[in-house]
């Protein structure tokens, strides 16, 4: 059940342009039309006919009423939160804190959320929910985290059917989650270069069975995709992942060597300078009886020429 949205009035500002209507706090007026900039400018989803229902965003003004807006049942990690059944998106203003993301990008993930309700209902499992936001958004870079994942090189991949499991925990299970659901959606996306995803949403909408939609518009079985996209995403990642891990691991044992190493090298260097300083004084002892044998024996040499 989606929380209370209670919009003061006040000194509110309220933009109301095309299908959406933004509500603001006066000094987040600026951010409000930047976004509904945005939203006019690149209102269509990939594969999804355009949608047409109408969309309320609210940007909360503080933390503590972004999360009155959204509700205990909503992470506290999240930047924003959509609504679907209502058509509502609520999200943080100017005062979210620098993990909240480009404003511009959470808007488009969400509004895609909404977008793929409208069309599909509530056919779309977590997963595939999360990714297709994701994709439509741009949201690459979540692929990087693939680069250096410990998960990716030790540990087995999910199937599609468990991927909605790693959504409910914290913030980094969650992300590594986002980031496999994104990249999921990329590559059946990739698989026909002509329609993308078009055909494969009309299927689903046709059949209401994703493995029937995978079968029709891919030539595919969901036992088959998942072993497609594993060997994919191992084969494009695997190695980076190890290389950079490795050098994670080398970084961790020069850290905890490098006190050993230098305290080592600062005894070599002191054993080493007392053993010159050693020699340097043997030579100078040694140099010092060779002229005192030199001396005494010029000496005796002088008696024995001194004759009687």
């Amino acid at each position: 059940m989606a929380p209370q949205l209670e919009i003061p009035a006040g000194d509110d500002v309220r933009i109301d342009s095309g299908r959406f209507t933004f509500v603001a706090a006066r000094r987040d007026e600026r951010l409000a039309r930047s976004l509904v900039s945005a939203a006019l400018a690149n209102d269509s989803f990939p594969g999804l006919p355009k949608p047409k229902a109408s969309v309320l965003v609210a940007i909360a003004p503080d933390p503590a009423t972004f999360r009155a807006w959204i509700g205990p049942q909503a992470p506290e990690w999240g930047a924003a939160v959509a609504f679907p059944s209502l058509r509502r998106i609520v999200m943080q203003g100017s005062n979210a804190g620098g993990d909240a993301g480009d404003p511009t990008v959470v808007l488009r993930h969400e509004l895609a959320h909404l977008a793929l309700h409208e069309s599909l209902g509530r056919l779309p499992p977590r997963w595939f929910d999360e990714g297709y936001a994701s994709f439509s958004a741009g949201e690459w870079s979540r692929e990087q985290l693939f680069e250096t994942s410990f998960g990716l090189v030790w540990r087995a991949m999910p199937s599609i059917d468990s991927l909605d499991r790693g959504f409910s925990g914290g913030a980094g299970e969650a992300g590594w989650s986002y980031a496999l659901a994104h990249r999921v959606v990329a590559e059946l996306a990739a698989l026909d270069e002509r329609n993308g995803l078009s055909n494969f949403f009309r299927y689903w909408s046709e059949s209401r069975s994703l493995e029937t939609s995978l079968r029709r518009a891919f030539g595919m079985t969901g036992v088959q995709f998942d072993q497609y996209w594993h060997q994919r995403t191992r084969r494009r990642y695997g190695a980076l992942a190890l290389v950079s891990n490795l050098s994670v691991v080398f970084g961790f044992f020069a850290l905890l060597l490098g006190p050993i190493f230098v305290s080592r090298k600062r005894r070599d260097r002191a054993r080493l300078e007392a053993m010159r300083t050693r020699e340097a004084q043997q030579e100078k002892a040694a140099r010092e009886s060779a002229l005192q044998a030199i001396l005494g024996s010029d000496a005796e040499g002088s008696r024995f020429e001194i004759g009687p």
